[in-house]
């Protein structure tokens, strides 16, 4: 009889050992997957803080009819999962593509517009296809704003990205803009772009300090930044040059007596001034990158 317990009570002892590795191993797993997984960039933490919404002017109602033929497409994305954008074709046929990042708010129609203003800069010869981020979401007040910004998937994001991509074909070449979250993803999506790239505009969003990652740029950066902006501040400004000059690439940094948002289309308080003069800095920029070949 004592046998047959001592045996029981190494069995079940046994049992107990097997099913604490079992899980100790599964929860590792776990974790390496956490890992390997795609993180919220710093930026979409932010929005959901009452800070940084407080950096944002809630925009007016605006409506915007296109004069330049502009109108939303759908587009496959690598997920599976449809894409869409407003898209202004150029004249005539062209594997030239602006693409156009949107506020945190989402594609409104102060988008739109901005993307229209870009496409009579560019004389119409290129293609601009401003992408939806959210998905048909547009936001009016700062804490919807700040819910979709910080509830979008980075797998999500990088699908729609790259569905705008894959729309310009294989012998597309490609320069990004974008304000404050957007500013953040047309960094992103030049170096989605690889070799297709040819320029890079960039807003106040947060960027990337990743040395290896911004090694995998193709083309050089133009940024827009406000001393004034405690978001993105300029420590953080001044160590993304570094970083470039480190991994390699031209930046040029512009920098203003500003507040974060001073150039946003959707901001009703924008600084005319610094406003005025990134714009054209940008302009003439894309005009060199697009229209020089």
């Amino acid at each position: 009889m004592k046998k047959l317990l001592l045996a029981i009570t190494l069995v079940a002892s046994g049992l107990s050992s097997y099913a604490q590795s079992c899980c100790e191993q599964a929860d590792a797993a776990c974790h390496d997957t956490k890992k390997e997984a795609m993180r919220p960039d710093e930026m979409q933490l932010m929005a959901s803080t009452k800070e940084f919404q407080a950096m944002h002017a809630e925009p007016r109602p605006f409506t915007f009819t296109s004069k330049a033929g502009g109108e939303m497409i759908k587009m496959d994305a690598p997920d599976g999962q449809a894409a869409s954008g407003f898209l202004i074709k150029a004249k005539n046929p062209s594997n030239k593509y602006l693409l156009v990042y949107q506020e945190w708010w989402g594609l409104n129609d102060y988008i739109k517009q901005e993307a229209e203003k870009f496409y009579n800069e560019l004389e119409g010869q290129v293609n601009v296809l401003a992408l939806d981020m959210y998905d048909g979401k547009v936001a009016t007040a700062r804490e919807d704003a700040g819910k979709y910004m910080s509830q979008a998937k980075p797998e999500r994001l990088e699908a729609i990205m790259k569905a705008g991509i894959n729309y310009g074909g294989a012998k597309a070449k490609f320069a990004s803009i974008g304000w404050c979250f957007g500013g953040m993803l047309s960094l992103k999506s030049a170096m989605l772009e690889g070799s297709k790239a040819v320029g890079c505009v960039m807003y106040y969003g947060r960027p990337e300090q990743d040395i290896d990652k911004l090694k995998t740029l193709k083309t050089d950066v133009i940024g827009f930044f406000g001393s004034k902006d405690k978001g993105i501040p300029p420590t953080l400004v001044e160590q993304f040059e570094k970083n470039m000059k480190m991994a390699g690439k031209q930046i040029d940094i512009n920098m203003y007596d500003a507040d974060h948002a001073f150039a946003n289309p959707s901001n009703p308080i924008y600084d005319e001034k610094a406003t005025k003069d990134a714009f054209e800095k940008a302009s003439d920029y894309l005009k060199k990158k697009l229209l020089s070949e």
